[in-house]
């Protein structure tokens, strides 16, 4: 680890179950339409994962992904990062199951709960354990199963979940490739958005969220970017949570990233929680929107009102 001063992403990957829902589809369930929920939210379709298809499945798919991408095995990972709040189980947890399916040696094993905005306080976490060297390579994952959590009768909400996975293998660099994040929560309106009750089901104020995250958001990420050292006509990319393009518009507007590819993977996905922001950032490498060593933005924010942004460079 000698002379090591930053971390860096190497590859990523994603993975989403193959039954897809469109909005006709729920039509069928609730009363709306596809005009209804497209002009709204912006969404067309998502990704459905069946009852025998687990969160840990999911983010195993997607990190087997990012380590082949990598060209890494099991055996080079020391530390799995798993950012859901959609799990089933307390324990093991779904790190742990995620090492088991893929054959790890012996891996530190953390799940993160920060909801909407957990893939980046787990990509945060493994690059201040790795740059410190209390971790070599961090196989980071975040996945969510948002149908298991919804109630399929109330139309403000079912319209926006899917399920899905991404990830991203981190390990260090001489050079910090990724940057420092800035992080927060509005604790008083964490009710805002919630996943509770036996057994557990999503809800929340729309409205309230809408109003936080296109005021108080965009200031929030130029800083992102400003302690990266760039300005946000710098950014070759932006990948906001993929919460509903009417928020991401707005917010990537008011950031002032006016030559940057905007992810908009919401109308093809939904809102996939920790998963939504991995899955895009792995959808744009692939398609070839971005390139390596293209300066990123990633933000996420939702759930407990938390937000957290870091710039990476594309792998």
């Amino acid at each position: 680890m000698t002379g090591m001063r930053g971390s860096r992403v190497v590859a990523v990957g994603h993975y989403q179950p193959a039954k897809v829902l469109t909005n006709d589809d729920l039509a069928e369930l609730v009363d709306t339409s596809d005009e209804w929920i497209s002009s709204r939210v912006g969404i067309r379709t998502r990704h459905v994962a069946g009852p025998d298809e687990p969160v840990d499945e999911l983010a195993a798919h997607a990190g087997a992904k990012a380590l082949a991408g990598a060209g890494l095995g099991p055996a080079d990972i020391d530390l799995v990062l798993v950012a859901t709040s959609t799990a089933v189980d307390r324990s093991p947890n779904t790190a742990a199951r995620v090492a088991a399916r893929l054959g790890m040696g012996s891996p530190a094993v953390m799940d993160l709960n920060v909801v909407c905005a957990g893939f980046t306080h787990a990509l945060a976490t493994a690059d201040s354990l790795v740059r410190t060297g209390t971790a070599r390579r961090a196989l980071v994952i975040g996945a969510d199963k948002m149908t298991a959590v919804t109630d399929w009768t109330d139309r403000s909400t079912c319209v926006l979940v899917g399920d899905g996975a991404g990830a991203a293998v981190v390990e260090a660099s001489e050079e910090a490739l990724i940057g420092p994040v800035l992080w927060g929560s509005v604790p008083e309106m964490g009710n805002a958005v919630r996943i509770e009750g036996t057994p557990p089901v999503f809800a929340q104020e729309g409205q309230s969220v809408y109003r936080w995250a296109t005021t108080q958001l965009p200031p929030i990420a130029r800083e992102v970017c400003e302690r990266a050292g760039l300005t946000p006509e710098d950014l070759a990319a932006v990948v906001l949570h993929q919460a509903n393009l009417r928020i991401i518009e707005p917010v990537a507007r008011k950031i002032g990233a006016v030559n940057a590819v905007i992810a908009r993977d919401v109308v093809e996905s939904g809102n996939t929680s920790a998963a939504s922001i991995p899955m895009a950032l792995s959808k744009l490498v692939e398609r070839g929107e971005i390139s390596t060593g293209d300066p990123v933005l990633l933000f996420g924010f939702g759930g407990n009102l938390s937000y957290a942004g870091q710039v990476v460079r594309c792998p």
